[in-house]
């Protein structure tokens, strides 16, 4: 059974979390055209729907791309623009692993037409459904808040140096979310003794965050950088999860969304 391109819950809350790079499906006939390595899908954010596995229960609604982000990323703009000049882009249409491997079978990657099809088939349907979900939502509260939560494998000399911390708040630099629902995350995070954490460092958000995120027009949007060191047992494959570590993050990822959710701007509420 082929799956849909997305999974979508609608919450009861003015709070939607979106998931663009958990999914690990791929459109048939694409497999083979893949090398032993990118049939693996090393870069995708393990676990995702576990670790937020509280948002439906706080009223938060889900969206969950269900493809693998080597059909289409979903954080990044139709246009494939980069995110972050003078650093190596990962690509609408990756054709390199974070670590710079092939990911792609020589002489089988996709042409401008294939990318341009995933783009109808994939990543529009996606977009326009966040896109309807914040409209509603704004729509019923006066007010809307996305939330992107991704993961990355805490050591990627390709894309950052060093170690990333452990949590990786991104509001585009403070241009995507309200500064006193900032302070609020940042507060909760700087309590979670157990982990390391920045805003607006290295990932900042990408192409959701900077896109929906409009404070003017009552839409906030934040991402959410996870470390899989923070909640995987190996961040090689198979990629096994540590329960205690998940248990733990699952914990600190509902303390972020009890704030997002119990959150009211400032002549809205």
């Amino acid at each position: 059974m082929i799956p849909p391109v997305f999974s979508f819950t609608p919450g009861t809350s003015p709070v939607l979390v979106t998931l663009p790079h958990a999914g690990t499906a791929l459109p048939p006939g694409m497999e083979p055209h893949l090398t032993p390595r990118g049939r693996m899908l090393p870069d995708t954010d393990w676990y995702m729907d576990r670790l937020y596995a509280g948002a439906l229960a706080r009223g938060a609604g889900v969206l969950r791309a269900n493809y693998s982000r080597y059909v289409v990323d979903l954080n990044r703009g139709a246009d494939d623009a980069a995110l972050y000049p003078g650093r190596p882009s990962t690509g609408l249409a990756p054709l390199l692993s974070f670590d710079g491997d092939p990911l792609y079978v020589p002489g089988q990657e996709p042409d401008a037409a294939a990318l341009a099809e995933r783009t109808r088939r994939f990543w529009a349907p996606y977009h326009d459904a966040v896109t309807a979900e914040l409209v509603r939502l704004r729509g019923i509260w006066g007010w809307a808040v996305l939330w992107d939560g991704h993961s990355i494998r805490s050591e990627c000399p390709r894309l950052f140096e060093g170690v990333l911390p452990d949590l990786n708040l991104g509001t585009y630099g403070g241009r995507s979310c309200d500064a006193g629902l900032t302070a609020r995350l940042v507060r909760h995070a700087e309590g979670l003794t157990e982990y390391t954490h920045v805003l607006n460092g290295r990932f900042q958000g990408g192409y959701t965050t900077r896109q929906y995120g409009q404070p003017s027009d009552h839409v906030h949007a934040v991402q959410l950088e996870i470390a899989q060191s923070a909640y995987l047992a190996s961040e090689d494959a198979p990629w096994p999860a540590d329960p205690a570590k998940e248990a733990r993050l699952r914990a600190a990822i509902d303390g972020f969304l009890d704030i997002v959710i119990a959150w009211r701007p400032h002549g809205l509420a």
